[in-house]
């Protein structure tokens, strides 16, 4: 099939000061469907050239007209306040909403094209017109999602997960007891409850865009940091916490942190309310609060090579629900439900 893909942000690290979780996964899922024979060709502007200057090589098309497509998938826009609601030559603007809306209307409403909708960020409407178009399909990155939805995950390469070894990841010295990368948006009640207290006792890092942090003046953040950054801190940290706004911890969302803190040795502690944690997270690694956020990353700072070489081994088995075949398993079987893959591939 030759599937038109939406999205704004990056298939390469990108630039800084940009928004993007995709990074982690995107170009992964992208090459999961050329390899089972899909052509892709991209709808929205290529910003690894344009804004990164750094052109990703591969088997990559962009295409900022209306190609002939046999279906579409958009990684899912809304509107953000001051950037892409403002007119196109606004200063600041970003044209991703107006050219979903042009997709939309040329390919879903004007011509029918099946279509996969990811609403990636939980933004688009229960009563949102588009859901029920018959050919139509709208999947969430969570356990279990919302108003009749799929569940389609952010994925990690079969390949990387089957390759991964928790010997490997558990040896090495690391200079943080806890970090944090990621961004505010929606995560001051956890951050509050969970990340906040266990800082007063223990070394640590909060690396993101913090714009609003008057209250918690004993924690350290850092700001922005590159993709690779970000990586890199993990790599250099004993524990992370896994926050997120409250529509993700209750359809069991969860963001790329968790594959990068894992694939780094940086355990993933989470809330224990949060819906399927159990799935993702090993049972001792739940937290029921601040302080016994502090006490299961003082354990695991203090754990032996064995003894953390078991715990990795868990968190890594964990992963295998992102399973990158798992989810273009679930791409296939909606695109094979609108009789447009003939074999299954």
């Amino acid at each position: 099939m030759r599937i038109g893909y939406s999205h704004w942000g990056f298939l390469g690290d990108g630039v800084t000061d940009t928004p993007d979780g995709g990074r982690s996964h995107r170009k992964t899922l992208v090459d999961g469907l050329v390899a089972t024979g899909h052509d892709i060709v991209f709808l929205q502007a290529d910003r690894d050239t344009t804004e990164a200057r750094t052109p990703v090589v591969g088997p990559y098309v962009w295409d900022e007209g209306l190609p002939e497509v046999d279906a579409l998938f958009l990684e899912w826009r809304w509107p953000v306040r001051g950037r892409n609601d403002t007119p196109c030559q606004a200063a600041g603007h970003t044209c991703d909403l107006h050219r979903q809306q042009q997709l939309v209307d040329h390919y879903v409403h004007r011509l029918g094209v099946p279509a996969l909708l990811w609403d990636k960020d939980q933004r688009l409407a229960p009563a949102d017109p588009i859901r029920a178009a018959s050919h139509v399909t709208v999947c969430e990155p969570a356990l279990y999602p919302r108003h009749g939805a799929r569940s389609l995950l952010f994925p990690v390469a079969d390949q990387v997960l089957d390759m991964a070894d928790p010997k490997a990841l558990a040896d090495g010295d690391r200079r943080l007891p806890l970090v944090y990368v990621g961004n505010q948006y929606g995560r001051d009640a956890a951050f509050d409850a969970f990340f906040a207290p266990a800082a007063h006792s223990l070394e640590h890092e909060v690396a993101g865009k913090w714009t609003d942090t008057g209250r918690w003046p004993h924690v350290r953040f850092t700001g922005r940091i590159s993709f690779q950054e970000g990586l890199a801190l993990h790599h250099q940290s004993h524990a992370t916490v896994l926050l997120a706004p409250d529509r993700y911890v209750t359809s069991g969302q969860f963001t790329q942190r968790v594959f990068e803190a894992v694939l780094s040795g940086c355990a993933p502690v989470i809330p224990a309310h949060y819906r399927g944690a159990a799935t993702v997270v090993p049972g001792e690694l739940h937290a029921c609060g601040g302080a016994h956020v502090a006490d299961i990353t003082h354990g695991v700072a203090g754990m032996a090579v064995g003894g953390k070489t078991r715990l990795l081994d868990r968190c890594l088995r964990r992963l295998d629900v992102f399973r990158l075949s798992r989810q273009i398993n679930t791409i296939n079987a909606v695109l094979d439900q609108f009789g447009r893959v003939d074999d299954g591939s």
